[in-house]
């Protein structure tokens, strides 16, 4: 599942891998499950497809979307059902999340907004799980807490020209996804670099701990790094050009005299490497800033959520805020696996946002 790195790699290769007839198989297997509840065959998904396909060319693609980890048979002749890693795969890679509706938007806003003039904030959060069950018709479930998860993976994915997802995985297992935007011109390499940096630092830590630490060694860094350039400034040996500030350019002069003083050698070698690491650092904090404030809904499927294991569930649930935009508490809906999570998400995602508003108001 998501949260382990091995799978995710999986996954985002498993995308590319999937051409769009098997795209459109794998879709249309998960679509009826979630319909349904029911296995789908070969002959009933060749006159659901939108593309025209004998039944012996689906079940070929079927037996590949097997063989993925993405489907089962749960009968031997039996049609095909998702199995939680392809519906994981659906989640994250596939699906569509569309916006509550209207209708939904103002029943939100009208019965949290009367909870929080007459009740406790326990009151608004008990108003917004039993809101949140009525219109989903799955448990509502809410949980405060004002403790930072500890971390013990992270990893950046990009998702498109300015946006990535962050994967943050917590010791206890719980995964969370964290669509964040990041700076344009922002190279590839910069995630994965990023994820590599924090995930040897992060383990046992939160976030604001990690980051802490990392601006520290980075003020560390920029301190001995002017101390080793004022030296070879001072000396004759450099000079500065460009603006003051990130596009300031070290320029050195008089190489010959260098060759002839190891230590200067030594001073240029350690500056290279400074200037190296704190432009690594740079993207880093930058990365954990946004993934810290970047707004999230986790989904636990099945077994992904060690409390859901045996009976099938999932849990969609949302952080909500304080006025610090500090993770003051997550709500949420459990329902069965084949909860409709094109419509569910963005209402639980709205949910948060608007009890988050209260919260930030007292």
């Amino acid at each position: 599942m998501v949260g382990n790195l091995g799978n995710l790699s999986f996954e985002t290769g498993a995308l590319s891998n999937l051409n769009t007839r098997s795209r459109e198989i794998f879709r249309s297997i998960v679509d009826s499950y979630l319909a349904t509840g029911d296995p789908v065959g070969s002959r009933h998904l060749s006159r659901l497809l939108p593309i025209t396909l004998s039944p012996a060319s689906i079940r070929n693609v079927m037996q590949d979307l097997e063989e993925l980890g993405l489907v089962y048979a749960p009968h031997t002749s039996a049609g095909r059902l998702p199995t939680e890693l392809g519906l994981r795969f659906f989640v994250d890679a596939m699906l569509e999340f569309g916006a509550p509706s209207d209708e939904e938007r103002q029943k939100i806003d009208a019965e949290v907004k009367a909870a929080s003039q007459e009740r406790t904030l326990e009151g608004v959060l008990s108003e917004a799980s039993s809101l949140l069950s009525g219109l989903t018709r799955g448990a509502g479930v809410v949980v405060t807490t004002k403790d930072n998860v500890r971390l013990k993976h992270i990893e950046f994915v990009r998702l498109d020209v300015d946006r990535a997802l962050a994967v943050l995985v917590s010791e206890d297992g719980a995964v969370e996804n964290r669509v964040v935007p990041i700076p344009p011109g922002l190279p590839p390499s910069a995630l994965v670099e990023a994820s590599n940096y924090l995930n040897s630092r992060l383990r046992g830590r939160t976030l604001p701990e990690v980051r802490g630490e990392i601006e520290g060694a980075r003020s560390a860094a920029e301190a001995e790094l002017g101390e080793l350039t004022a030296k070879l400034v001072d000396a004759g040996l450099a000079s500065w050009a460009g603006m003051k500030g990130e596009s300031q350019q070290l320029i050195v002069r008089g190489q010959a005299n260098l060759l002839d003083d190891l230590r200067a050698v030594e001073d240029l070698e350690r500056i290279r490497l400074l200037f190296a690491d704190l432009e690594t650092k740079k993207d880093v904090i930058d990365l954990l800033s946004r993934a810290e404030t970047g707004e999230g809904v986790r989904i636990f499927i099945g077994s992904e959520n060690k409390l859901f294991s045996l009976s099938g569930s999932s849990m969609i649930a949302a952080p909500f805020f304080d006025g610090a935009q500090r993770i003051v508490g997550v709500l949420g809906v459990i329902g069965p696996t084949r909860l409709n999570y094109a419509r569910i998400v963005p209402m639980v995602d709205y949910t948060a946002k608007v009890v988050g508003r209260v919260v930030q108001g007292r």
